[in-house]
Order: C-alpha cells, then sequence, then structure tokens
C-alpha cells in the first residue's frame, strides 16, 4: 500500500459480529490492494469490537475507530469519509460481499471515463446464508451527460445501490454527506449525480445482504428509520414526523443550489421536482423496498464469486 493510498473504504458498524468477518475477508482480498480500511464501531455490544481489533493487528490496512456512545448511523458514516486520504471513496457495509474485482473494476472505468464521478457494479441479493436470490434492476438513466436528466430519473426510478458505488473524494465533499431526515440516502446520490454521470460495470460483482437484522426490516417507522440514522430524531417535539418528510424535498432544493449547474439547468431540475412532489401524496415506500429484482433460476452460493473461482452473475 502506498503512504496515501488511492482508495479509501469506509465502513461504518453497530453490532455486526454475525457478518462482519465475511465482509471484512472480501475486502481484504479485492485484485485491488491499494486501499485504507477504514472501520468505524459505533459503540457496538457484541463482538465487533474483537473482530475489528483482530483483523487491525494482522492488516496494516485497515484502521478501527470506537466512538464512545452511539452516534447514529448518519454521523457515523460520514466520519469514515472524514478520516480518508484517498482520491476516490466507498462507502461498504458490514453485512454486504463483493466480488473480488469489483474494486479494480470500478476504479479502471473510472480511469477510462474522466467525467464519471462514481462507478458501481449491477447488484444481486444474497440471503442470511450467503445465497443469491435475486438480481436488481438498474432502470436509471445516471449514465447519461444532462444532469437534469440524471436528476429526472434519480426522482421518478427506482434501482440500485449507487450509495456505496466508488466515488471521487473531491466530489463527495461537495456535497452535505449523509444527514438524517426521511430518505437522505436519495439525496445524497441526486446531489454526487449532479456534478457528473455515473457508470455501471454491466456484471453482479456487488451483493447486498437482506435479512431480519437489516436497518431495513428493523425499523418499520419513519421516527424509527430517521432515529437509526440519528438518536436525536426520536425526540418528538423537536423532530415531528412532518418535519422528518418536509426535510426530504428540502435536501433536493438545497443541493440543487450547491450543485454547479447553469439557472437554466437548475430552474429544469425544480420543475421536474414539484412534479415529483405532486405525485407523492403520500408518502412513498422505501427504496429498497420498491427496487424492481428478477428472481434466478437456480439459487447459488456467493462465496465461489467472492473467491474468484465461479465468474460473475451477469
Amino acid at each position: 500500500m502506498n503512504a496515501v493510498p488511492r482508495l479509501s473504504i469506509g465502513l461504518p458498524v453497530y453490532n455486526g459480529e454475525k457478518y462482519l468477518a465475511e465482509a471484512l475477508d472480501a475486502l481484504l482480498g479485492q485484485t485491488y490492494a491499494d486501499f485504507e480500511l477504514i472501520v468505524s464501531d459505533n459503540a457496538s455490544t457484541d463482538g465487533t469490537e474483537r473482530i475489528c481489533r483482530e483483523y487491525a493487528a494482522r492488516d496494516a490496512r485497515i484502521r478501527y475507530i470506537r466512538q464512545p456512545v452511539n452516534i447514529g448511523a448518519s454521523p457515523n458514516h460520514n466520519v469514515v469519509f472524514t478520516e480518508s486520504k484517498g482520491e476516490l471513496f466507498k462507502w461498504a457495509s458490514y453485512d454486504d460481499l463483493y466480488a473480488r474485482d469489483l474494486l479494480e473494476r470500478c476504479i479502471e472505468a473510472l480511469d477510462e471515463r474522466p467525467d464519471a464521478v462514481l462507478c458501481h457494479s449491477w447488484t444481486a441479493i444474497i440471503d442470511e446464508a450467503g445465497d443469491i436470490v435475486a438480481k436488481v434492476g438498474y432502470p436509471l438513466t445516471t449514465d447519461s451527460r444532462d444532469p437534469v436528466e440524471r436528476f429526472r430519473s434519480l426522482l421518478f426510478d427506482v434501482g440500485g445501490d449507487d450509495d456505496y458505488g466508488v466515488v471521487r473524494a473531491e466530489v463527495l465533499r461537495r456535497t452535505a454527506l449523509n444527514e438524517s431526515f426521511y430518505h437522505a440516502d436519495r439525496t445524497i446520490v441526486a446531489e454526487i449525480a449532479l456534478h457528473g454521470r455515473f457508470y455501471h460495470v454491466p456484471a453482479s460483482l456487488f451483493f447486498r445482504r437482506d435479512h431480519p437484522d437489516s436497518a431495513l426490516r428493523s425499523n418499520r417507522t419513519i421516527r424509527s428509520w430517521c432515529g437509526n440514522l440519528d438518536p436525536r430524531r426520536r425526540n418528538r417535539v423537536r423532530h415531528p414526523v412532518v418535519r422528518l418528510l418536509a426535510e426530504y424535498p428540502l435536501g433536493y432544493v438545497r443541493a440543487l443550489f450547491r450543485s454547479p449547474l447553469t439557472r437554466a439547468e437548475r430552474v429544469r431540475c425544480l420543475e421536474h421536482l414539484v412534479r415529483w412532489m405532486a405525485s407523492r401524496a403520500v408518502p412513498p415506500s422505501r427504496r429498497r423496498q420498491d427496487t424492481p429484482v428478477e428472481q434466478v433460476d437456480e439459487v447459488v452460493s456467493v462465496a465461489t464469486v467472492v473467491a474468484g473461482q465461479g465468474g460473475q452473475l451477469a
């Protein structure tokens, strides 16, 4: 690893002992090795700290940070980015898995496309046992050279896990990073897209795990979801649900005025935003539930793909 690695990977975790070692193995076993891995433990109460310290002792690329108290998922995601040094950055989850060449192929794609600001691959869903059970569709037009079209697509279309892509750190620094209102994960992706187009490696190299303890399944209400992002959001007086919902479209507005758009482009984006708000008379379901999926012909183990033995899921 270089003194200043080209890529920084940030892995925020809370009570992730069940899947954490698998995720660390998948990241540390990548064919691309010039990275630092920053793990921020959000005051876990299970075996997470032990696992992190054991891995950090074995691999100098790992930097382990333990929060003294649970600061919430959003601040913890931001911590791993602000601590990063690389020109490229990627968030990683403690329960997801990755094909061995995911990082290499994403970085190669960014090098070949200077106008692209983020690169990811197609997604497949794995279950608790690590078996691939579905492929996730990606109908968005984030590869368009028109920032207005990218913004429109991210408003109205559903799909992908672009918040876990490899992104140019200089672009990410210009955004608001992770906020804690409802659907804040969508606004940060939209803001990144206003700076440049995305590229997707045409293969399923990212494996999102669906399990009963995931944040989506564990937080079924708006307040619970936002409280997981930031514990302060659990205060009903200071953060009523109407505020949590109102901050969502306002997040898009703020992103539009922070981004390098012309006046005409900003007006067109605002017109799409108004139409989108009119179409959302009822708060939409969470993105993870809406994502179109295609069942695979047969359930296969992701272990062979992660180990580089079983090809890739096209």
